[in-house]
């Protein structure tokens, strides 16, 4: 079912809106968490969990609070450290004497209708 003129104008103001917010922008061009840092984090998580259950085992609550300490402190670190291709250094690597030429975006919609129009074409549909 097509849209109405009214919703397509809608969504053609989103999609422009979208495309100006330079935070989402740095959020979606994240690149992956490295795999030493993935594997730490569940380590500590894992070792936090231990400390919860030896408090519990022993019922001393300071060591069970230790623990829950440990997990939560451990999962923040690793989501909340920057991830791969950010921070500093992608900052640094960024030349002084000016932004880069831009190339001109397409819309949303221009490009999902060139790629469907292409796998119309090549019979993958």
């Amino acid at each position: 079912m097509p849209l109405s003129e009214y919703e397509q104008r809608v969504l053609d103001q989103l999609e422009h809106d979208l495309g100006q917010d330079p935070s989402l922008h740095r959020a979606m061009n994240r690149g992956p968490r490295t795999p030493g840092r993935v594997i730490a984090a569940i380590a500590g998580v894992v070792v936090g969990l231990g400390v919860v259950l030896l408090g519990v085992v022993t019922q001393i609550p300071l060591v069970g609070i230790l623990g829950f300490v440990i997990m939560a402190g451990v999962a923040l670190w690793a989501l909340l450290t920057p991830r791969k291709g950010q921070g500093d250094a992608a900052q640094a690597a960024r030349p002084a004497a000016g932004p880069a030429p831009q190339k001109p975006k397409k819309d949303f919609m221009q490009t999902f209708e060139e790629r469907f129009d292409r796998r119309r074409e090549n019979g993958d549909l």
